[in-house]
């Protein structure tokens, strides 16, 4: 496992493409993401953004193989500045679309509600390559991050729209917190520490 630099965006949303590309149940990503002919460049826009703000506020980790990688934001280092709010912006006009901005702020609003207010850690997205998912790359990037953080005293938070994530996360301590199904389909909270 390595630690992503800014030359690695190209790769982080090659990797998050691939394994969400394919996806047709309802998700976080569904939600934001415009379902029309240009799907796949508006997913490159998120996977950019989610990219460049775990830059900003946290940090990116890459599996040795290259083939997967989790994006962790600190929560008590965002801030508002005009770099997130052109993020914001552009995310917004070639992504999501004017007439979904309003499903994605209360998915924001739903996060902000079951996330707690203390300082935490915050995994925001983990991808697998979708021609190597299930063959254990994910597990050996957590057990790897688990190891880097073993000294860490803030919680890990998450949460996760997919009942096969939930029971992965669950197999490394995870407990589930909270669960909401307000946007449709359920989404669920889970803690470790």
């Amino acid at each position: 496992m390595r630690k992503a630099n800014p030359n690695d965006k190209d790769l982080v949303a090659e990797i998050l493409i691939s394994a969400f590309e394919s996806s047709i149940e309802d998700s976080s990503i569904n939600l934001t993401v415009k379902q029309d002919e240009n799907r796949v460049e508006r997913m490159k826009v998120l996977m950019e953004y989610l990219f460049e703000r775990a830059m900003l506020f946290g940090e990116v980790f890459i599996s040795d193989n290259e083939k997967a990688c989790l994006l962790v934001k600190y929560t008590h280092l965002e801030k508002v500045t005009f770099k997130t709010i052109r993020l914001d912006i552009h995310l917004a006009f070639k992504c999501i679309g004017i007439e979904r901005v309003y499903k994605v702020l209360k998915r924001q609003k739903i996060a902000k509600k079951n996330y707690p207010k203390e300082k935490h850690i915050r995994p925001v997205i983990l991808g697998v390559k979708n021609e190597i998912n299930g063959k254990g790359t994910a597990a050996r990037l957590l057990i790897k991050l688990m190891h880097h953080f073993k000294d860490n005293k803030l919680p890990v938070i998450l949460d996760a729209a997919s009942k096969k994530n939930v029971k992965m996360y669950q197999k490394f301590g995870f407990r589930i917190i909270k669960e909401d199904d307000s946007l449709g389909f359920p989404i669920w909270f889970l803690r470790l520490n």
